[in-house]
């Protein structure tokens, strides 16, 4: 079985709120906006990029460490740390280097989410 993915679908309290940090500050592009049974849903990515799925409604409650997150590779991680603070977003954990041949840190999405950005040396 080859697989590959097609996207990751978080289910958020705002969806603006959402927008905004998957758009705004981490820089995916949204691919398109559509409703589905009454809610809406935002794909945001490209086919050279993880994609996300947005879609708003539904109470969530994700608690920082709950084993759920999301991961982006960077360039340069130090350069997404400058991006990161000039924008206001709180680094919630890290960075952390656990090998010679990897640095990463999480930082919260408006529900909570953890993504994880990581650099690959």
């Amino acid at each position: 079985m080859k697989l590959t993915l097609n996207w990751i679908t978080l289910r958020v309290r705002d969806l603006e709120a959402s927008i905004a940090f998957y758009n705004g500050v981490l820089g995916l592009p949204v691919d398109r906006r559509f409703e589905s049974r009454g809610r809406q849903i935002v794909m945001l990515g490209t086919q050279e990029q993880p994609k996300i799925e947005l879609i708003q409604g539904g109470d969530v409650t994700v608690e920082p460490g709950s084993g759920i997150s999301v991961g982006f590779e960077v360039e340069s991680l130090d350069a997404a740390m400058e991006e990161l603070a000039a924008q206001r977003i709180p680094i919630a954990r890290g960075p952390v280097s656990p090998n010679p041949r990897l640095r990463f840190l999480y930082v919260l999405d408006p529900d909570g989410f953890e993504v994880q950005l990581a650099q690959h040396l």
